[in-house]
């Protein structure tokens, strides 16, 4: 029904149109912030697409709060727009305000995460990625790569924002992946919030704490990146000395892996745009869509990642 190879896992400020006429579909969409290269391209996926449907987009960009996320909605709310969509920045809160949307008989549409609500129906669809399979695959990469190491084996875990869908769904597939081998122990695990800034620091204060690091695993290659300037600084070699796995694979991320910093990353693609837009025009004509959209992705090795780098859109 949809583009497969279009894929999802912000920048921009205040709201802003793109393409359409008097007749044009309206889209509220409510980014989570500009976090990370992933949301950055993930935004301009959205914006894109939009523009090139015909849809009249009404932005904005939450900075990662919810409250501003909520308000950004009430206003898409009295504003009459056609559509609602919007990443989540936690998965808890929203059943208020979507009954607020529901009410008002404006269809809702999640990107990229999920909300824990009980009730289904205050929302059309979820399109996004399987963030526990993305922390699966993290954690069986780690047990083929140690099948010969007697261990143990010391994990230290850079997780998303506290109470995110993909934080908290990579950390139960990665810890589901690693459970069955007792070699493999998480010695530290605290958020590093999904940006680079942050995973540098924590990861400085991994390193002050721990002297037996053997693998970090970061819920997104931002912090990823930000643990590698730690590791470096801290007289490592990021890839040897120290492990490490990430989950998107943006082009930063990509290159550290083709050079041998990052040892493995299972892609979360933000491409989300085209599926989107085919979403919004079939749920503002009335079709039914189904209640979930999981997009395809895939996961790189360093050989792999020098091939696909020449061509990578992101």
């Amino acid at each position: 029904m949809m583009v497969a190879t279009a894929a999802a896992c912000g920048d921009s400020g205040g709201d802003g149109a793109a393409g359409g006429g008097d007749d044009a579909i309206v889209l509220g969409f409510s980014q989570v912030g500009a976090e990370s290269g992933w949301r950055t391209a993930n935004t301009k996926s959205v914006q894109d697409s939009a523009k090139e449907a015909g849809i009249t987009l009404q932005f904005a960009d939450a900075q990662q709060k919810q409250e501003n996320q909520i308000k950004a909605i009430r206003n898409f709310i009295a504003q009459q727009v056609d559509v609602i969509a919007f990443s989540p920045v936690v998965e808890s809160g929203w059943d208020t305000v979507l009954k607020e949307a529901k009410d008002a008989d404006i269809p809702v549409i999640l990107t990229d995460r999920a909300v824990d609500s009980a009730d289904e129906t205050l929302y059309e669809t979820f399109i996004g990625s399987d963030f526990v399979k993305e922390g699966r695959l993290s954690g069986e990469w780690l047990v083929q790569e140690f099948a010969d190491n007697p261990g143990p084996v010391k994990i230290v875990e850079l997780e998303g924002t506290t109470g995110s869908a993909p934080a908290n769904d990579r950390k139960q597939g990665f810890g589901e992946a690693i459970a069955a081998d007792p070699k493999f122990e998480i010695i530290a695990s605290q958020t590093g919030e999904f940006t680079r800034a942050k995973g540098k620091e924590v990861m400085e204060a991994f390193l002050q704490a721990h002297k037996d690091i053997d693998v970090l695993f970061a819920h997104n290659d931002d912090m990823g990146l930000g643990a590698i300037e730690a590791i470096e600084a801290a007289g490592l070699v990021p890839g040897q000395d120290i492990t490490i796995i990430t989950i998107d694979a943006v082009r930063d991320g990509m290159q550290a892996l083709a050079d041998g910093k990052i040892n493995f990353i299972a892609e979360c693609s933000p491409l989300l745009g085209p599926q989107l837009m085919e979403l919004v025009k079939q749920v503002h004509a009335g079709e039914t869509v189904p209640k979930r959209v999981v997009t395809e992705e895939t996961t790189f090795t360093q050989e792999q990642a020098k091939e696909a780098l020449p061509t990578r859109e992101y």
